[in-house]
């Protein structure tokens, strides 16, 4: 067959400029994308998604840093929320299935997944110096920053009380909690072996610095549970983290534990019917961790290089009164809100335990064993979810 020299000189023309505009068009979208997206995001086909607890919590780190890192960067944050744990982050990278970029885990967490090969290394990750212009590495409070996280809040547990239930004495002390005969009515607890069982000891009279090596016996694990058992009768079990909001206002548990930021935010509402107790609260950290094998690493570094910000810790607890993990980031705060920090010093004269995360990253797992089955011989059963 003869082709017409005329036809196939301009139909070959034809075909070089679509084949130059389709080159061009390509190298624009591929410079655009790594330069909106903070990275590899684009290019790895789907948004950055950014993993962390929900309800105020979530709210709190939305307004804080979520939406004004998209508006820099002109990308899309996917923001997912989980229970807590490490189990889902172990299935993705087991199965090579990785769909969370960033994950906002407790310090406990974030070292046992550390431990088991599980996040990315963070080691040399390079964060903003402080608003002050001190180094980062100077800026965040102690164990803000370890080999495969970096520090988002300081927050605690205390707990609350319903204030129709006690109205000729209210508790004021851990203590309390655990006496059922001078302050009568149902607990509430979250499904977690950790607070309630430092708590307990506590209770039970051991020193905050003693309890750790306490627990670490089987007599100290004994001694734990015995003194809990005061409080087995109608225990109510939480995940969620308004859960307890709504036992304490509905009357259904008289004294509860509560994630104490939550908890006294949501105790000043005209509504409610509960007050904080600040004695014996235990105090812990949060960290975002990169699971090992996300498509988006470099987005994710993006991420938490923004998120960890001086100014972006303080945009956080201005929505929720948790403490920053940059001591930078307390001269932005005002006043009023530097009062409700659970690391402040508002309650520097009561009792409190700082949680030890190490300890907890080897142990917790033992002490879940006995936790779950001092539950099993109670009968209580608790909803799934967890929200802060």
């Amino acid at each position: 067959m003869s082709l017409n020299p005329v036809k196939y000189a301009c139909g070959r023309l034809i075909a070089l400029v679509i084949l130059g505009c389709m080159t061009v068009s390509g190298a624009s979208h591929a410079q655009d994308s790594s330069t909106t997206s903070g990275g590899d995001a684009m290019s790895a086909g789907r948004a950055l998604t950014f993993t962390s607890w929900t309800g105020p919590y979530m709210r709190s780190q939305m307004l804080g840093f979520v939406r004004p890192y998209e508006m820099a960067r002109g990308s899309r944050v996917r923001v997912e929320h989980y229970a807590g744990g490490i189990d889902e982050i172990r299935d993705q990278v087991e199965s090579a299935n990785v769909i969370w970029d960033v994950v906002d885990l407790t310090q406990a967490d974030s070292l046992r997944a550390c431990n088991e090969g599980l996040l990315e290394n963070l080691e040399d990750i390079d964060l903003p110096d402080g608003k002050d212009g001190a180094k980062f590495r100077d800026d965040f409070v102690d164990g803000a920053l370890n080999k495969c996280g970096v520090g988002v809040i300081v927050w605690a547990t205390a707990y609350g009380y319903n204030k129709d239930v006690f109205t000729d004495g209210a508790p004021g002390s851990i203590a309390d909690f655990f006496d059922t005969k001078k302050f009568p009515g149902r607990r509430a607890i979250r499904k977690d072996p950790s607070v309630v069982m430092e708590w307990a000891l506590i209770a039970d009279g051991v020193a905050p610095q003693d309890v750790y090596p306490l627990l670490e016996t089987q007599d100290g694990v004994k001694r734990a549970l015995k003194k809990m058992d005061a409080i087995k009768p109608g225990l109510q079990l939480w995940t969620k983290g308004l859960e307890p909001v709504r036992l304490l206002n509905a009357g259904e548990a008289a004294m509860s534990m509560i994630w104490a930021t939550t908890g006294a935010t949501e105790a000043q509402k005209e509504n409610a019917k509960f007050s904080i107790i600040w004695d014996g609260r235990v105090i812990e950290l949060d960290l975002f961790g990169i699971p090992k094998g996300s498509l988006n690493k470099q987005a994710a570094i993006d991420f938490i290089r923004f998120a960890s910000s001086s100014e972006s810790l303080a945009n956080m607890v201005k929505q929720l009164p948790n403490g920053p993990t940059r001591k930078s980031s307390l001269a932005l705060l005002p006043e009023d809100v530097q009062a409700q920090l659970p690391n402040g010093p508002a309650y520097a004269d009561k009792v409190s335990i700082r949680s030890d995360a190490q300890w907890w990253s080897k142990n917790h797992a033992s002490l879940k064993e006995a936790f779950d089955a001092w539950l099993a011989e109670s009968g209580q059963q608790g909803a799934a979810g967890t929200t802060r």
